[in-house]
């Protein structure tokens, strides 16, 4: 089963269950697909949907940040709840020390010796960790590790 399958069955079974926040949040994730298949043309494969869900992840600390800044706590329990939900479905996050060793692989292989090499360590860390790590943590670690 797809990703986008499973989504699409949660959905039914939250409608099913009253479930109406996480109805809702599911419905924006596929309103989400939807809308770049449309665009693009083209059918999703499970990669386009992680992509999609780590957008939406992003989205949502970006908005909790501001309404936690506002003081605006209802606000802000629900992005959290709504990235909490998307959460589910991306793949499991490496830990900071996993993150770590895998950049330290990483910067082996592409040579990299300073902060001048950022670009290519990020490039090939972005393709073999993109959906285990958001490229913030990945820039950070990176910056730590050539600083």
């Amino acid at each position: 089963m797809s990703l986008r399958e499973q989504i699409n069955n949660d959905i039914k079974t939250a409608m099913k269950e009253k479930e109406i926040a996480k109805r809702d949040a599911l419905r924006l994730l596929s309103s989400a697909m939807k809308q770049i298949e449309v665009d693009e043309r083209k059918e999703l494969t499970d990669e386009d949907v992680i992509k999609i869900i780590q957008k939406q992840v992003k989205q949502r600390n970006d908005a909790m940040t501001q309404y936690r800044d506002a003081g605006r706590e209802d606000l802000y329990e629900k992005e959290a709840s709504e990235a909490a939900i998307f959460e589910e479905y991306l793949p499991k996050q490496l830990t900071d020390a996993e993150l770590e060793n895998a950049l330290r692989t990483i910067i082996a292989e592409v040579g990299a010796e300073s902060m001048k090499d950022i670009g290519r360590v990020m490039g090939a860390a972005s393709k073999a960790l993109g959906a285990q790590a958001d490229g913030k943590r990945i820039n950070e670690c990176a910056k730590k590790i050539l600083g």
